[in-house]
């Protein structure tokens, strides 16, 4: 019978992989993507995709500082994401 912390780290070990194709797929689109948007859209997966592995690295090795540094990129990476959008549709950030 798998001990309950040896389960935890098989589940930790696929969601790094599920979510490394998933950082793989995006950096596809952002490369190929169609448009401008596509790419703004695929750039904002690349960043939620490096908070999931950011959070996941901090459950494999039991430290808090790692939620910390996910928040903190999770809020630029909304401000970036909101700049460049704006960037691209208006051809400035600030009006």
């Amino acid at each position: 019978m798998m001990d309950p912390t040896e389960l935890m780290t098989y589940a930790i070990r696929g969601a790094f992989i599920v979510v490394g194709l998933c950082q793989i797929m995006a950096m596809i689109r952002v490369v190929i993507g169609p448009s401008t948007g596509d790419r703004i859209l695929a750039l904002d997966t690349m960043v939620v995709n490096a908070i999931g592995l950011i959070v996941l690295m901090g459950l494999s090795q039991g430290s808090r500082i790692y939620f910390e540094a996910s928040l903190i990129i999770a809020m630029l990476g909304f401000v970036s994401t909101v700049a460049y959008a704006r960037f691209v549709l208006r051809g400035d950030i600030i009006e």
